[in-house]
């Protein structure tokens, strides 16, 4: 792993013992000692802390950047203001997705765009040739995510003149920009901290009591959400359509990469669609998994893993359309070898706190 990327905070990792995995290019901490579950569990029940400096940092400057990257991206840009952050989608012409992105939008002529790790690049790439000028910041800026029902009382302590914010609203405290987002379901913030005071600002959070967490709980607890990991859920070969996530879709913006494509797809109706499934019997669901219908294949897993919180396997699945499967419909998983009983369910597995 020596050829990886490190976070600004890897000593802290390495001093606490996680175990840590490669990542979209970088060494990130996977779990900590206490395991997944305990980390997993602190952040639905109080708070915890991640380090997700791996994620992209792509500022979008100068005259019009705003309009450059509504030209690109999905989502309607227009529908936020100046001070509010937006999921969206960055697609091939064909309809694919090439990565999905958090945008902040600070004016006109300034966005910040955060995309996956291993994705970076490549966003860059289709907004410079769009005309954007683009800054990578990724090794400037340290992203730290503090999740939890106790999360506002930890941000308080740490940055008492910080406003209050909304869903999907950030504000600026000092040079720490602070959004109310997470990929947890839980109340949450993300920090965009400079890499030279990420430490500090770490040992700060740590000390007010948030749980070091790690990928590993990131996982399990974005899956009992539904939300989409890009390159699983979502990628070139997985529409939006496809995947549920047409709502962070503008489908009345006049143009934006792969529209036509997706326009017609959504026309059409998809081929196959993005379901919940949640393990009726013993065993954990794996992405990659074919999923059976009276023994007929009727999909794949494209995520799967053990929740805490329901005590069962869950999973997401493509399912084809012309099997006809519906919610609470049961359908098997072949785990191995064994069939392992799934009810068809309409994610999130849990009950959403991000609002």
């Amino acid at each position: 792993m020596d050829d990886l990327l490190t976070s600004p905070i890897h000593e802290r990792h390495v001093a606490l013992g996680a175990t840590l995995g490669a990542f979209g290019g970088w060494s990130m901490p996977l779990s900590y000692p206490g395991g997944t579950v305990a980390e997993h569990t602190a952040v639905r029940e109080a708070v915890g802390v991640f380090d997700v400096s791996h994620l992209g940092k792509l500022a979008i400057t100068g005259r019009g950047a705003a309009d450059v990257v509504d030209s690109v991206f999905t989502a309607d840009l227009g529908r936020i203001a100046p001070g509010q952050a937006q999921y969206t989608l960055c697609c091939t012409e064909g309809g694919g997705v090439v990565d999905d992105v958090i945008l902040y939008l600070a004016g006109p002529d300034e966005v910040l765009a955060v995309p996956n790790a291993a994705n970076a690049a490549a966003v860059a790439e289709i907004l410079r040739a769009a005309g954007a000028t683009v800054t990578d910041q990724h090794r400037d800026l340290a992203v730290l995510a503090v999740q939890g029902p106790r999360a506002p009382e930890v941000l308080a302590g740490l940055l008492p003149g910080l406003p209050e914010l909304d869903y999907m609203s950030f504000a600026d405290a000092g040079d720490v920009r602070v959004c109310r987002t997470g990929y947890t379901g839980e109340r949450g913030y993300e920090l965009l901290v400079p890499a030279a005071d990420a430490p500090a600002v770490w040992d700060a959070i740590v000390a007010a009591g948030a749980q070091p967490a790690g990928l590993g709980a990131r996982d399990t607890l974005r899956t009992e959400m539904g939300y989409p990991l890009h390159g699983q859920d979502l990628s070139v070969d997985i529409s939006p359509v496809q995947a549920g996530s047409g709502w962070a879709v503008g489908w009345d913006k006049p143009d934006f990469r792969g529209r036509a494509a997706l326009v017609a797809e959504k026309a059409a109706g998809p081929a196959r669609r993005l379901r919940g499934l949640r393990a009726t019997g013993r065993g954990v669901p794996r992405p990659g998994m074919d999923v059976l219908a009276d023994g007929t294949r009727v999909g794949v897993t494209t995520s799967g893993t053990f929740s805490p919180t329901l005590r069962a396997g869950i999973a997401l699945a493509l399912i084809d359309t012309a099997a006809g499967i519906g919610l609470d419909d049961t359908v098997t998983v072949d785990v191995r070898g064994r069939s392992l009983p799934c009810t068809v369910v309409k994610p999130p597995f849990v009950p959403s706190h991000v609002r």
